[in-house]
Formats: C-alpha cells, structure tokens, sequence
C-alpha cells in the first residue's frame, strides 16, 4: 500500500467554538443533514425526525412515517427531497420523499405514487412518497449535488435516476425522476456510491475506483430502445486473475496459507489494466445525448487487507467515499464582488481505510494530493471544503485539506508565476484539534455545524464524566447548552451539533500560533501560516459566500495573510524565498509600506537583509510603477544595495520610484563604487546624476571617459537610462533628450542595441522617437531620427520579415519626401554614398540611372537625397518592388526623378519592353546605357526583336531628324551584327530602307561570322 512518508504537523487550535445537544426523546439510528435541517432516524428505523440546526440553535422542525425500517438516508439540496432504502416484509424499496416540509404534523395527508405517475394533489402543501423500482435490492445511494440526480448502487450494477420538473392540467410544475441509464458492473458490488456532475465514485471492502459518463460522437446510430456499449477499457485478465485481484483474501486448504494480493494503484489511462467490465443500458427513452455517451475508470486502487487490529473485516475495509465540488468564483480572491452562477471548477474524491485516508482531484487530471494517517482506527470521515473530520471511538480529529490549492491552481493560471502564488497541495498533513468524546459512532456536516451521533458501551460510561470535564476545561469549549433529560438516556446516547469557528476567527489564531516558532522553527511557522493562507482561499472560493460585508472582511484577512507569508518567505532563509514577490504583491502593500516593514525588523537586530528581500526590491524597482519613493525611502533603498549588493546600484537610481534620489546622495555611493568596481554602467549612471544636478562640466568629463562602443554596451545593460515607461506609455529621459541634441548617433546606436538584444519593440522605439522629436520643427509623421534608426537597424537585422518591413517604412519616408520636395533642418545621420558604402541593402546606383537623373539635375530641382536613397534601395538586392509599386504611383510623372524610379521598378520586375518605350519616349540618351546593363545573357534577343524595330520606326516617323536616335540606331545595328549570323541579320534590316546605310554593318556581321 502506498504509504505517505512526509510529517503530520499536529496543532492544538480551536476549531469548535461551542457545542449543543439535540432534545431528542426517541434513540436515533441514522442521521444526515442539509438545507439548514437535520434528519434523524429512530433506532426503530420507521419514523425521521427533522430539526432545524441554523446559527440560533437547534429546534424541532416535523416528523414523518416511513413506510418501511430505513436503512439508508440521504438528502439532496437541489430538489430539497430524502431518499430512503426501507425495507419491510424482508422486501427492500427505493423511496424518494418530496415536499417533506409540509408535514407538520404525523397525520397530515400523504400522497404515494409510483414514478415517472404524476398524480392529482387534493391539498397544495402536501408531502409525496415517490415509489422508485430497480431490478435488483438496492444497498447504497447518492444524491448529486450539481444535478439532483440520484445515483442507486445495487448488487451488481449502478442505476441513474435523472431529476426533472413535470406539469399537467395547469398546475405548478412539480418534481419528478426518470430512470434513464443502468451500469453493468462484472463480479463488483458496490459498499458506497458518489455521484456529481457526471462522476461516478464506487468503493467495495477493499477496491475504490472513479467512473466518468464522456459524450463522444459516434458516426452511426442504432435504432434499438435499449442500447448496450462495452467500456473502451477492455479487460486485459482473464476470470480468474479478476477474482483474484477482487478478493481480498484467497484460503489455500492444501497449503494452509494465506495470500494477500497486492495494492494497486492506476490513474488516467492507465485504469485499463484494472480488469472492470462495464456495460450501458439505456433505460428510458433514447436521444441524441443518450446515444452519444461513453463511461471511462479515471482512478482505480486496490488495497491489501490490514490485519493489525485482528481479522475482522470491518476493521480492514474502505468506508466514507465522497465527491466534493468546487465552483468557479469568478477570481473572488481578487475581487469583492459575488459570483452567482455555479459553474463546476474542480471535483475532489476522498476514501479512507480504518488507518488511512486518501484525497484525489478526479477533474481534468486525477492526483492524489494529500494522504491521511490517522493515530488509531476510524469509524467514519467527512470532507469538506476547508477541512477533513474524522471520527475514531473516542476523538473527533480535525483536518487541514488541500482543496483550495488544487482548485485556485485550476481556476486563475497566473498562479504560481511572479504576480500570484498558492501554498501547494502537497504540503505536510496538519491536524489542528482532536477533541474528546464517547462512543463516537456517525458524523455529518453542514455549513458551519458538525452532528455527532454517539452511543456509549457500558465501559465508556465509567470513565463519562471524567472525559466530560475534560472537554469542558478546554480553551475552545464555551458554556454547554443541555436540556433536561432523562440520566438514563443521556449515558446511552446523544446527538451533538458542534458549532465550528468561522474562517476569518480561525485564521486570526493560527497566524498567533505561528509566532511561537518564528525564533527557531522557520519550517513549521511558513507551514501554520500556509494553512491559514489556505483557510481564507477556502473561504473566498465557497459558493455559499453571499455576504458582501463577510467577503470585504476575508479579502482584508486575506491579503493580511499574504503580507504575513511575504514576510517569512523575505527574512528567512528559505528555500523558496522567491515566493516573498508574489505574495508581497498579492498584499496590496506598497513598495514603502514594504521596506519599513522589513527595515523596522532588520534594525531590531533579528537578522540580516536576506537574498529574498533582495529579489522583492530589485523586481519592484525594475517594474515601471507610478508611485515614487519618498526621499527618506530612496536613501534608504540605495543604503540597502550599497550594503548588500553594490553592483547593482546603478540600475536601482535608474528605476522610475526613484525620482525624488538626492543626486548628491546618489553620487557618493556611485563614487565609493567605482572605486571598488569601475564600469561604464557606473560611468553613464554618474553621467546621468550630473544631468539632474545640472552639472555639464561633470556630464562632459564622465561620457568622454569611452567611445561610442563601450557606451552602447552600457545603455543596453540598463535601457532605463534612456527609455522610461509609464501607464504603458514610452517616455525619452532626460539622458535620452540631451543626448539627441549632442551625441545623437549614440543615441540611435543605443536604440538599435536594444531592439537587437530584445529590449525594446520596433513599435516602442517608433514611439519613443516621435515623443523625443514633437517639440521640434519636424511635421512629419516620420522624424529623422526615426529614419535613422530604420537605416542603422538594416545592418544588424537578420530576419527577412523584418528587413522587409523596414524596407518599406524607408521607401514610403522617402516618397514622401521626394514628393514633397522637402529640406529637413535636421540632417541625416547618414548619406546616400555612406549607405552604398555600407550597407548591403543599399546598392550602387546603376550607370543608365544617371543618364537620367544626374547629380547637376537633383540639385538644380531642388530634390532630396532621398532620390539617391530610393534609387539605391530599389538597385540593391533586397527590396521587394511589388509591395511598393502602388506607392510609386505618387511620384510625379514628367520628370525624370519619378522616370527613374519607375524604370527601376519596371526592370525589377521584369518589363524591359515597357521600360525601353518609356525611355524612348522621355530620355532617349539613357537607353544604350540601360540595354547595355539590362539587356544581357537570356534578354540579349531584346536588342533585335525590340529595340532595333522600335529605332527604326521611330527615325522614319521623324524623318531621320533626330540625330540621337540615329546614333543610338547605329550603335544597336554595331551589337547586333556581332551577334547574329549574316542571314538572320539581313532578315532584321527593314525592306524600305537605304541599303547604303544598312550595307556596312552587314558587312560587319559577315567579317564577324567568318573570324569566329
């Protein structure tokens, strides 16, 4: 058997607040609770007495006949009706009671019927007995708590009532059930049943294994009124071993020993080796969903039998089988409003041995989070949200659970990370009180009560009334109500409520329990302290919390508690001391309210600054918060770090909560620094205290301490030199400003070392540079610096997603300017030639480009450098034209500039015809230049096929006027007559033309062909 091997950390605090004894005359038997009432069965088994157990005590309620002994009982909250398991006349029946709360008195009218038969109601307050019929005896039942369904486990199978509303002839609609499926089980019988939400709990003497109902879709769909599905866990044993795993004990009367099988435990998946068989039978009438379900084992254990305490079985076997859920509170931990819709968050399962108790979370994966063992044999345990009771013969034991870790970890994902934190679920065991009494024999609970049902054997009663004023003398016991009773009946039996403590009351005890162990037990007081952490989550996730008041006053507790733990995960030395963060920000306590909290400890000479508070200091100074430090504070900050961690003060007088630093404060400890640790970072930090004390002289002398490199280097290692943020704004520094006006290449050097090293996103330095640039004469949507940075950033990116978006931004800059015609009063960092020069992106301006927009031309247009720049970028091997060609379209279309650039986009893109017409047409003398550079290898053929016929209509339509054309006509006839054999040539030359003219280079073709 799987054993826990961790503590019990065992407390004595004071869960029960007081206790009160039900004025019950009869003997009870059996006992459940719910909807503020309680629900005893008379030892005779035929008659249930109700008493209504709210905060003002318990009081006779009603009482009701059954129709048989009740053997079994529960209630359901959703439907607010009591199922029984009666029997009479050695007949076992299945009844359900509605409207119970009508039947005042014992001869009041009782409706019976059978169900699924809606009957006519002659009164309309009058309580109905539901009559339920099952194949097989039934021996356990559950109620869920999410539906109202009710689940019926007989002797070898599970049957599923499902709860509805039903009206006729006009009425009120009133409840009813329908039997709709039955669960098949091989060679198990079930001890106890849970039912929630779709979840199936079953345990045997010695098995406890979870069933899930999953819809699936299925492709076909059959026809047939019952339907029958084996479970996609098919067995993998054969008969035999499956008896031999589902017996606890196997008699060899040959060998006369005894074998115990193994224990066996199997999560998820892995429960297909457990070797149950389960069949669906649909039972009432089929529809989409019906047929649409499946049943999968999510956990399976199987125990080895104890024999500690003897042989008798009901020492050994399971008992207390439970399914608990948790609903969704819409962050409550965080927020004071309610949330009323009860969504299912999380589902625990809880199981016990006579010794041990399990506690598993079952929903979207199954763990066990905490194991219980107890001091000695158990009768029966009840969990519930914030604590596991138990009862043995004499003690009530009460215990911490985990439910609220595991279902906080389920509810926000932000646990566990720097901004939030939970204690874990796997904590050490805590048990905070075990509280005497006799005879202990049945528990329930229900809100804030406790109901205990004991029953006195005649050598408990001797030692009664020492045990008695035992109890009584305790802290927590206040002044017992009793009523007068018989003597006799009061030895033999009683039925207790006991009043538990409310969170926020607990918790306040807990946190001065844990003072006790701060000199010299670190361990057990973060322990004490995370539990009580976890008894206000607790709390806050219950959604019966309906009192806003209530929950403003567990928030307050709450984050009371989050200081708390802050502060034993900062001043102790600990393993997780990084938790201090998430929990002094879960607090709600400023970055002042914090170091004086810390500060006021350290100087009490307890301890020395821990690596913790350290790490709570530098993240809340890295974080871009609005609040600023008082003076005092600050000074105390850089006292702090100039003890403890020097080397870091540099990036603690760049934080933004340190505005109001004394500058001549700051410089000394900068100083003292350097001295011991000189650095660049120190450098431009004293650069930067000197700005603020407006000390240029010191400012100069500092920054020419190194070159640009170096410094680059620096403002990388801390960005906030330059860049500041506030509500999620970027904010040049005053660095950054002064910088701009002097140095304003390091400036954009810097900037493109952050966006390299991922300190900065090209969006936040286009901010930044329009924030830096507003005040200036720059208009334009696009600073120069801006534009700067763009054309630096080309060198260092890598990524061709990047190169091209950058590309872009540049060329519409440059349009834009080029379109505009417009003179910057600030310059460049860098010109066209230093781009060429540098930068693979920027290519060599083609030769034929000049032809058409010669340097004499550009400057005597008054146009930009930009010119030189697009015309570059579109001749270098990187831009992507067809993302910029609508842009083009802007640029003006009789002058050469925009000629140029649309040529270029042409040829880019491969229309050569297009751009010779157009070359042709608005610079002829350019076109030799672009058909030597352009047309080559496979374009060559473009030479005779385009532009040779196009010169040659061209100087017949001017009459052979334009010299230029004839030239450059001359010129194509030289390349082609090199190019072709002397037939294919003379089939080129036109027929009406002058073979004088023609006859020369002919001849040049033929002297060519024959040389070659």
């Amino acid at each position: 058997m799987l054993k826990n091997k961790k503590m019990v950390q065992i407390y004595n605090c004071h869960p029960f607040v007081s206790q009160e004894i039900i004025p019950i005359k009869n003997e009870p038997d059996l006992i459940c609770c719910g909807g503020d009432s309680l629900f005893v069965v008379s030892a005779g088994g035929c008659k249930i007495e109700v008493f209504d157990i709210r905060d003002e005590g318990p009081k006779f309620l009603c009482s009701f006949a059954t129709i048989g002994k009740v053997l079994h009982i529960t209630y359901s909250e959703v439907g607010d009706y009591l199922v029984t398991i009666e029997e009479k006349n050695a007949v076992t029946s299945l009844r359900a009671y509605m409207n119970w709360k009508f039947h005042v008195m014992e001869m009041s009218p009782v409706g019976v019927r059978m169900v699924g038969h809606m009957t006519q109601i002659t009164q309309k307050e009058q309580m109905e007995i539901v009559e339920m019929p099952v194949s097989e005896p039934p021996t356990c039942i559950s109620c869920c708590p999410v539906e109202g369904d009710l689940l019926v486990g007989c002797r070898n199978s599970l049957v599923i009532f499902c709860l509805k509303q039903q009206s006729e002839h006009g009425e009120l609609p009133r409840l009813d059930f329908e039997c709709s499926l039955m669960l098949h089980l091989t060679n198990v019988t079930p001890l106890q049943v849970a039912f929630c939400a779709g979840y199936i709990g079953v345990i045997t003497d010695l098995e406890a294994f979870i069933l899930k109902l999953d819809p699936v879709n299925q492709e076909s769909k059959g026809t047939e009124k019952i339907l029958t599905a084996e479970s996609k866990l098919a067995t993998q044993r054969s008969g035999r071993q499956k008896q031999a795993l589902s017996k606890s004990v196997v008699h060899s009367d040959q060998d006369n020993f005894i074998v115990c099988q193994r224990p066996v435990e199997l999560l998820g998946a892995d429960c297909s080796s457990c070797g149950i068989s389960i069949k669906l039978e649909w039972l009432g009438l089929p529809d989409e969903q019906s047929k649409s379900l499946e049943v999968n084992i999510i956990l399976y254990r199987c125990f080895a039998p104890d024999y500690s305490q003897g042989y008798a079985v009901d020492s050994t076997r399971l008992h207390s089988l439970q399914l608990l859920p948790m609903y969704c509170t819409g962050n409550l931990v965080e927020s004071e409003e309610l949330c009323g819709n009860k969504k299912l968050l999380s589902l625990f399962c809880f199981f016990s041995l006579p010794h041990t108790g399990y506690l598993y979370t079952v929903m979207n994966a199954v763990e066990l989070i905490a194991t219980y063992q107890y001091s000695e044999n158990s009768q029966q345990a009840h969990l519930t949200l914030q604590f596991l009771h138990v009862i043995t013969s004499s003690k009530l034991q009460c215990y911490t659970t985990r439910c609220s870790a595991a279902a906080a970890r389920q509810e926000d994902p932000y646990i566990d990370t720097d901004l939030k934190a939970c204690p874990p679920t796997n904590l050490d065991v805590c048990i905070l009180r075990m509280q005497l009494f006799l005879g202990l024999k049945s528990i329930c609970h229900f809100k804030n009560h406790i109901i205990l049902l004991t029953k006195a054997s005649a050598e408990e009663k001797v030692g009664k009334e020492k045990v008695s004023r035992k109890f009584q003398s305790g802290k927590s016991s206040s002044p017992v109500r009793k009523p007068k009773i018989s003597v006799e009946a009061e030895a033999a039996w009683n039925l207790y409520v006991i009043n538990t403590v409310t969170a926020f009351k607990l918790y306040k005890e807990m946190v001065e329990y844990s003072k006790r162990y701060q000199a010299n037990m670190t361990k057990s007081c973060i322990h004490l302290l995370n539990e009580a952490h976890l008894l206000l989550r607790g709390a806050l996730m219950d959604h019966r919390l309906t009192d806003p008041a209530e929950k403003k006053k567990l928030l307050a507790a709450f984050k009371d508690s989050c200081a708390e733990l802050g502060d034993c995960f900062s001043r102790f030395n600990v393993k997780n001391y990084r938790l201090a963060l998430p929990y002094y920000k879960m607090s709600g306590l400023s970055l002042s309210d914090v170091i004086s909290r810390d500060v006021s400890a350290i100087e009490e000479g307890e301890q020395v600054y821990r690596k913790s508070f350290l790490v709570y200091l530098k993240q809340s100074l890295f974080e871009e918060v609005d609040k600023e430090l008082s003076k005092e504070a600050a000074f105390k900050v850089l006292q702090i770090f100039s003890i403890s961690e020097p080397s870091h003060l540099p990036h603690v007088i760049c934080s933004p909560c340190m505005r109001n630093t004394c500058p001549t404060a700051a410089l000394e400890f900068l100083q003292k620094l350097e001295a011991v640790q000189p650095s660049c970072l120190v450098t431009l930090a004293k650069a930067t205290v000197a700005l603020k004390m407006k000390d240029l002289q010191l400012y100069r002398r500092e920054m020419a301490r190194y070159n640009e490199i170096p410094l680059v280097l620096g403002f990388t290692e801390e960005p906030r030199l330059l860049v500041s943020h506030k509500n999620e704004l970027v904010i040049p520094t005053e660095f950054a400003r002064h910088l701009k006006e002097t140095q304003a290449g390091l400036l954009v050097a810097a900037l493109v070392s952050f966006h390299e090293n991922s300190r900065i996103s090209l969006e936040e330095v286009e901010i930044f540079f329009k924030v830096l640039c507003e005040e200036s004469a720059e208009d334009e949507a696009a600073p120069q610096l801006m534009v700067d940075f763009w054309e630096a950033l080309l060198v260092y990116c890598a990524h061709e997603s990047m190169i091209q978006e950058l590309l872009f931004k540049l060329t519409v800059v440059y349009i834009q300017r080029i379109c505009g015609k417009q003179r910057l009063g600030a310059r460049a960092l860098k010109t066209a030639e230093d781009l060429m020069n540098s930068y693979s992106q920027y290519g060599l301006i083609f030769p034929w480009v000049n032809y058409i927009t010669p340097s004499e031309y550009i400057r005597t247009n008054d146009y930009p450098e930009e010119v030189q720049k697009l015309q570059s970028l579109l001749c270098g091997p990187s831009i992507g034209v067809s993302h910029i060609q609508p842009l083009v379209e802007q640029l003006p279309q009789n002058d050469n500039v925009g000629l140029s650039i649309r040529v270029l986009c042409d040829t880019r893109l491969g229309k050569y015809e297009m751009c010779v017409d157009k070359l042709l047409d608005q610079c002829p003398q350019a076109v030799l230049p672009y058909a030597y550079h352009e047309m080559k290898e496979e374009k060559q053929v473009l030479w005779w096929k385009k532009l040779l016929p196009e010169l040659c209509r061209r100087i017949r339509g001017n009459g052979c006027e334009s010299h230029l054309l004839v030239s450059s006509l001359k010129e194509t006839l030289s390349v082609v007559a090199n190019q072709l054999d002397p037939l294919d040539f003379l089939n080129l030359l036109p027929h009406d033309g002058a073979a004088v003219f023609f006859l020369p280079y002919l001849l040049q073709c033929c002297n060519y062909k024959q040389a070659s």
